[in-house]
């Protein structure tokens, strides 16, 4: 059986490597005939992933100006409004894979949170016309989210799969019969552990992740988090480990990050990770920490998966339902609105200082459970198939 991952951007977000090592491997474990291939956007980036059977450059292609598909797509656009043309051309690197596939697994779990897709929504159309199965693959959805258009497009899937509770109630409450609902496949990624670098402290070392992407949807938020720091400086003998998990060309953690380093390099107390780590061993730091804060989920969900007490600088409805799932409530999850409230960060970061022992315990209990729905995917995998 060939499968297909698709609506992938590469792996310099150590986020969208995380969702495909680990779902590889699951299927790979649970699906002994299955072979697993990758159509990527910036396939030079995904070479480490070795489990895969192949991986396509599946980046977009340029219509150049006055070329057959120009003017075939600039009439059909203009008399039809049809896009179709254009973008069946525009993802053709991915569209020519289809006929080989058996099933198409979209693996951008938030894709859908970003406004509308035009161009996944006509690649799915051709994955159904070719009478392939179509599953979107641990997705997060909130209500802002869906609109009618989507909502088409989201009916076409044969399967859809819901990485937490708030998206599958979502989901199930606009009509859609086809969704189940997993966790998220990183959560049972492997770590491997890396020499520890010079000034981490074993047992009182405290991750921190912050990103462009949340700085630039709340500009007051780098302030706040300058001030987080200094708390955490003042308050305890912790070390701060800065933690960058995305390093995409302007949307990179590592720029901002070192930006805190400078600031505080001279207590001794700050270091910052390198920017050219996978993710597994991201997370094979991350494990060894003894609290985390992060503003990217996958390297929130590393920190959860190793029973790591973690605040979340949110900024979608994925922070918010992954926590719920694990605690039964959105515990230490602020909102993007909130991240710019200095006080407010460090009444949560006190919070997780002083519940410590019963959030870990928490995550004791609750992980294994998480791991066993993350299995469950395949499961429904299996059934479609």
């Amino acid at each position: 059986m060939n499968i297909m991952m698709f609506a992938h951007g590469g792996s310099m977000n150590r986020g969208c490597e995380a969702i495909v090592r680990s779902s590889t491997n699951l299927i790979k474990e649970k699906m002994v005939d299955a072979r697993v291939y990758l159509t990527s956007g910036r396939p030079e980036t995904d070479q480490m992933i070795d489990k895969l059977d192949g991986i396509y450059d599946g980046s977009d292609s340029r219509i150049r100006k006055y070329s057959y598909d120009w003017l075939i797509s600039s009439m059909k656009v203009k008399l039809f409004h049809d896009e179709s043309y254009a973008l069946g051309r525009i993802h053709n690197n991915i569209i020519k894979y289809i006929e080989d596939m058996d099933i198409c697994l979209s693996i951008g779990g938030d894709n859908y949170c970003y406004g509308e897709q035009p161009g996944w929504y006509e690649v799915d159309r051709r994955i159904k016309s070719q009478g392939k199965k179509l599953v979107l693959w641990g997705c997060s959805i909130g209500e802002e989210d869906i609109s009618e258009r989507k909502l088409e497009d989201l009916l076409l899937f044969d399967l859809i799969l819901a990485r937490e509770t708030l998206t599958y109630h979502t989901l199930t409450s606009k009509g859609l019969r086809n969704v189940k609902l997993c966790a998220d496949s990183a959560f049972t990624m492997e770590k491997e552990e890396l020499a520890l670098p010079e000034g981490w402290l074993e047992g009182n070392t405290i991750g921190l992740n912050f990103s462009p992407l949340v700085w630039k949807k709340n500009k007051d938020s780098k302030a706040a988090i300058s001030s987080l720091i200094k708390h955490i400086l003042l308050t305890t003998d912790m070390t701060i480990a800065l933690t960058p998990h995305v390093m995409q060309e302007g949307n990179n953690d590592y720029e901002v990050l070192r930006t805190y380093y400078e600031e505080f390099k001279d207590t001794n107390r700050v270091i910052l990770l390198p920017d050219h780590l996978n993710a597994i061993q991201y997370k094979g730091y991350i494990a060894r920490m003894r609290f985390f804060i992060g503003a990217r989920t996958h390297a929130t969900i590393a920190a959860y998966s190793n029973c790591v007490p973690t605040m979340v600088l949110g900024y979608s409805v994925k922070s918010k339902g992954i926590s719920k799932d694990l605690f039964g409530e959105e515990k230490l999850v602020l909102s993007i609105e909130e991240i710019s409230d200095s006080y407010k960060l460090k009444a949560k970061f006190d919070e997780m200082v002083r519940d410590e022992a019963a959030i870990r315990r928490k995550l004791q209990q609750v992980i294994p459970i998480i791991k066993k729905m993350s299995y469950k995917a395949v499961k429904y995998l299996k059934e479609l198939a």
